[in-house]
């Protein structure tokens, strides 16, 4: 059966359900607190929050909210004037170690009252330290995923994700990436309606899969002070590209969202150093490296 918006709806708020027991089980201690939010001009969502043992600051947002389409979103999905639907989960979460990256995901569903419809989404890894073994393990368990559904996703999605996950003003990525997709509807792709969205669901599934490994590799391991400070500087990277840059904080802001639970990707704590340099030959400097190629490199 072709789904409709209300099965995807309730699809996203069982994503949200399912991902908030298995974070709470891999933090160990930290319990989700919810807030229900209802938006003025249609529709609401649950913002869940934890600040755990493991995780200093995770958010799970699930929302579905419709109405009339602002004017600046028209001009910029360059379409005529119509309503819209939207429904997902997004997901970020900070570490309290600094070896244990900050992970990303976003699934996500859009209809217009003109008949379009499409899907997009994506998870990518912000490591403070890059580590090569990790990254190309997360790499590859997401190649796996992508083939499950279409064997062309991964090698068109890992590059989107290099390139929408950068910082100009910074000339670095945020992180090693992962992948990113968007617009994705039965006219651009072999899939059907069904099809697609079994891709974003079971991508959503694998959150925690994708993420335990770099938290038990990690969360044991000695830390220094210059860590942690490096921890809070590369939090503040993270701060600017999601303020500055990101679609999606865009979009909820000129919606009408709630601004709380749009802002919940903000880590807790995070530093900007004036003219910040780095130890030649440390691993900050290697790290830097990495980021400032402009994608992530498998084979480096």
């Amino acid at each position: 059966m072709r789904p409709n918006k209300e099965n995807i709806e309730r699809e996203m708020r069982s994503l949200q359900d399912e991902i908030c027991i298995e974070i709470e089980k891999l933090d160990g201690k930290g319990k989700f607190r919810e807030d229900q939010w209802d938006r003025k001009e249609g529709g609401g969502g649950r913002t869940r929050i934890l600040e755990g043992e493991t995780i200093e600051k995770g958010g799970v947002n699930f929302s579905a909210v419709y109405g009339p389409t602002p004017k600046k979103i028209l001009n910029a999905l360059h379409l005529e004037e119509c309503d819209f639907f939207a429904t997902g989960v997004s997901i970020v979460l900070h570490p309290r170690h600094p070896l244990i990256p900050i992970i990303h995901m976003n699934v996500r569903y859009f209809e217009m009252s003109n008949g379009s419809y499409w899907f997009g989404g994506g998870i990518d890894l912000t490591p403070h330290y890059v580590n090569m073994k990790e990254a190309r393990q997360f790499h590859k368990q997401l190649q796996e995923i992508c083939d499950r559904h279409d064997p062309t996703f991964y090698q068109r999605f890992k590059p989107w994700a290099d390139e929408y996950f950068y910082l100009p003003h910074r000339g670095e990525n945020r992180g090693v990436g992962g992948i990113f997709f968007d617009r994705l509807d039965e006219e651009s792709e072999e899939l059907g309606k069904g099809q697609l969205l079994d891709f974003v669901l079971d991508l959503g599934r694998q959150f925690v899969r994708l993420y335990r490994p770099l938290v038990s590799n990690n969360r044991d391991l000695p830390i220094t002070q210059d860590q942690k400070d490096w921890q809070y500087h590369r939090r503040g990277r993270y701060v600017e590209f999601n303020l500055v840059w990101d679609k999606g904080t865009k979009f909820g802001l000129d919606t009408g969202g709630r601004t709380e639970s749009i802002l919940m990707s903000l880590p807790p704590r995070a530093a900007w150093s004036y003219d910040h340099e780095v130890k030649e030959g440390g691993p900050e400097e290697h790290t830097l490296n990495i980021l400032q190629l402009g994608k992530f490199p498998l084979n480096h």
